[in-house]
Formats: structure tokens, C-alpha cells, sequence
């Protein structure tokens, strides 16, 4: 496995609305790969562990928010200065969701297992993950009727529910 280049950089930690944040330099992030907009990242600081994503502000900066549990871990607070090593996560957490039978079963009566699959992927594994965390097989059916008529209506925003 190749070792990925690590980066080393001082900020001061602020408060912006609820959360705490610092603004991650952007000679650091030029060099990062960003994934619709998001750079995922792993690292410390003051030497405690983190997984986070920076997110895209303005000015093309980058913000590396940090919740109350890191600020403990580490040691710091909001004002002071602390120390970050940050790389990139190369660990890809793609979750796959399986296709229900009841929803299988009525896209291929309907005609409509083409038209389902020539959905966007992300829009495939938002209907996935919401119909694989319903919990009654009546609210599931409801819904895989919803999906079945914006399908044949050729929606241009299928989504459920």
C-alpha cells in the first residue's frame, strides 16, 4: 500500500455559529483530492486521532470543522492554537444497499427495471438506503408505489418519499 504525504500545519481554532472551526491553508488542500466538493481526511490534533472532511467555503477555502469531543481529546479550545497532521482518506466508505424483492418484483411487471437503472448512482443509492431502513412492509409498499408512478412519468427528480 502506498504511503500517502502527510501535512503539518498551526491554526487557531474559532467559533463560527454553533461549531468550532479552523480554515485549513490552501497550499495543503491544492494538494488534496476533493470528491463532489469534499475532501475526506484523516489526521490529529495536538496528537489526538480524527477522520473528518473538509468542506468547501468561500474564496476557495477549506474548513476543517472540529466537535467538542476532538477539542477535549486534544486539549484545546476555541481561541488557542493547536497543532494538525492532516492526509488524505483514501478509505472510500461506499455502503451498498440491496435492492428489495418487493421492489425487483414490481420494476420488472411495470417495464421499469431499465428506467430504474439509468437513474444517476447517487440518486439509485438514496432510494436503496431509504427503502432498505423502512421498517413495516406497508410504508414500503407505499413508497415503491410512489417511486413506480414518478417512474412511469418520467420524473425528472425521482426520489422517495
Amino acid at each position: 500500500m502506498k504511503k500517502l504525504k502527510t501535512y503539518k500545519f498551526t491554526a487557531t481554532i474559532y467559533k463560527t455559529g454553533i461549531n468550532y472551526a479552523v480554515d485549513v491553508p490552501a497550499e495543503i488542500t491544492s494538494k488534496l483530492i476533493a470528491i463532489k466538493g469534499y475532501i475526506k481526511i484523516k489526521g490529529t490534533v495536538n496528537g489526538f486521532p480524527f477522520t473528518k472532511s473538509l468542506v468547501p467555503v468561500k474564496n476557495g477555502l477549506y474548513r476543517l470543522f472540529v466537535n467538542v469531543i476532538t477539542l477535549k481529546g486534544a486539549k484545546t479550545w476555541a481561541n488557542e492554537t493547536a497543532r494538525f497532521v492532516i492526509e488524505q482518506d483514501d478509505e472510500i466508505l461506499e455502503r451498498d444497499y440491496p435492492m428489495p424483492d418487493l421492489l425487483t418484483i414490481q420494476l420488472k411487471e411495470k417495464e421499469l427495471l431499465d428506467t430504474f437503472n439509468s437513474l444517476s448512482n447517487y440518486r439509485k443509492k438514496e432510494i436503496l438506503r431509504y427503502v432498505n431502513n423502512i421498517k413495516t412492509s406497508e410504508t414500503l409498499q407505499k413508497n415503491i408505489s410512489r417511486l413506480i408512478a414518478q417512474l412511469e412519468q418520467k420524473s425528472k427528480d425521482v426520489r422517495v418519499p
